[in-house]
């Protein structure tokens, strides 16, 4: 039975993720237009994945930073690529307390411009690098149109800038941080992507070039997810970071930037929940576990508190429901939040030696032993857990990716379903330009390595150069 609070995602998907937002308690409308007030439970979410990322992170030599919230105009206008893509969406700050600003400062949408102008001032010699760094912020983009996690005026992201002495160091850590992010997609939030690099008109302002990964959501709508930028030169140039080479001669540093943002949280729900709310994969979830005791009866109270007890030592982060509700309201109230598993006891199951386990992914229900080593039982499950959710969302995205020779069979796979379109093109603006009257169809990426399928463009007919992914956005 579903949950009838929640509209039914293939009646109307928008209106389900909104109702699975607000019912799982994962954010809400605040009085500032256009920004959310993350709640317990989302933000809980944004905390794992701060501390599964960022160990990633870490463990690869990069450390985190704090920069400042607010950029001097002249700062940001030393890289004219970069105020060119970001003029739209910029905010400014002009006065401070009672006094009109001398110079106008930026609250920044993305903080290169920060990081460059440090950089210049540390950065002697090739003995100072690599400096790899990495910060937990919020940044602000003066959006028009914004929806919870997917698209808000201030979010949560994190933004790695590194510098480095050789163009090839710096081009690898741009593919490795794109390896990363892909593990940590389909390692811990069990979500296929595929990975390319972006048009030069879809690429970030400033970047020699963007690497991307894309996931597709249930609807068949596409997230960029995350996006790892080679810059090259061009900002030292612009902020004069220049060391002292192996040779002895001075020469511009070479950088890196990439980052991920709080639409993940977005991404969590559009590709797993279901009609009775959201389901987490597990080495995402907060909590592992919950534990709802059938009836007031003591014996079952005290059952309760020890299995709590047994998978909180085994490290199992879990909790024993003792709100005073029914057990069917704190059963949809597990599945709604999304938590893994479900461990139900009562008179019935004490007097037979067992206890009732829920997955939240399949809501099978399983009667177990309650001699059984329950921690390793439980450990094997979430892993099983983990390996079904991400099966499906990549079986759903084999079957939502389809081949277009020529714009017309475009037209036609789009007016069906949508979801990645697979289709050659030329490189030529205007043809990617094209694509967008296919109901907003754009370039998700390039697919490095991949040989155009057709040779003909999907666009034009004329000679491909690249296979490129299409699909309509967040």
């Amino acid at each position: 039975m579903k949950n009838k609070a929640i509209t039914s995602r293939d009646v109307d998907f928008a209106q389900w993720y909104t109702d699975v937002v607000r019912i799982a308690r994962l954010a809400a409308y605040s009085n500032v237009k256009g920004c959310i007030i993350m709640e317990p439970n989302g933000y809980a979410i944004w905390e794992e994945v701060q501390n599964k990322l960022g160990g990633m992170l870490k463990a690869t030599g990069h450390q985190n930073v704090a920069f400042p919230l607010l950029i001097p105009e002249n700062l940001l206008n030393k890289e004219k690529e970069l105020v060119k893509g970001f003029a739209p969406e910029v905010a400014w700050v002009t006065v401070g307390g009672q006094n009109e600003l001398k110079e106008k400062l930026c609250i920044r949408p993305t903080s290169e411009t920060l990081f460059s102008d440090y950089f210049s001032q540390v950065v002697k010699t090739h003995k100072d690098l690599p400096l790899k760094y990495n910060q937990w912020c919020s940044v602000m983009r003066w959006e028009k149109e914004t929806r919870p996690f997917l698209r808000s005026r201030e979010f949560f992201w994190q933004e790695g800038h590194t510098v480095h002495a050789t163009a090839a160091e710096a081009e690898k850590e741009t593919y490795d941080i794109l390896d990363i992010y892909k593990a940590f997609f389909e390692d811990v939030l069990a979500i296929p992507v595929i990975l390319g690099r972006k048009t030069e008109s879809e690429k970030f302002a400033g970047a020699d070039y963007t690497l991307t990964i894309e996931a597709l959501m249930y609807n068949g709508v596409s997230l960029q997810s995350a996006t790892s930028h080679y810059f090259g030169q061009r900002f030292s140039e612009a902020y004069n970071i220049r060391f002292l080479n192996i040779n002895h001669e001075m020469e511009y540093a070479y950088q890196t930037s990439w980052g991920m943002s709080n639409r993940i949280i977005g991404a969590i729900i559009m590709v797993h929940g279901d009609d009775n709310g959201l389901i987490l994969p597990p080495h995402i979830a907060p909590t592992k576990a919950v534990i709802v005791g059938i009836g007031e009866d003591e014996a079952v109270a005290k059952a309760a508190e020890e299995i709590e007890a047994l998978l909180k030592a085994a490290g199992i982060t879990c909790y024993v429901d003792r709100t005073e509700k029914s057990a069917g309201y704190k059963f949809a109230q597990s599945e709604v939040n999304g938590i893994p598993i479900r461990i139900e006891i009562g008179n019935r199951d004490l007097n037979a030696n067992k206890i009732t386990v829920a997955r939240r992914d399949t809501r099978e229900k399983i009667a177990v032993d309650r001699n059984i080593d329950l921690p390793a039982y439980l450990t094997d499950l979430l892993g099983d857990i983990h390996k079904n959710l991400y099966e499906r969302a990549r079986e759903r995205m084999r079957r939502l990716t389809f081949a277009a020779r020529n714009k017309a069979e475009a037209e036609a796979i789009m007016a069906k379903q949508a979801g990645f379109v697979k289709g050659d093109w030329c490189g030529k603006r205007e043809c990617e330009e094209e694509m967008k009257t296919i109901g907003g169809l754009k370039s998700r990426c390039i697919l490095e390595g991949v040989a155009p399928e057709t040779g003909k463009c999907v666009a034009c007919g004329e000679e491909a150069r690249h296979a490129v992914v299409w699909g309509i956005q967040y």
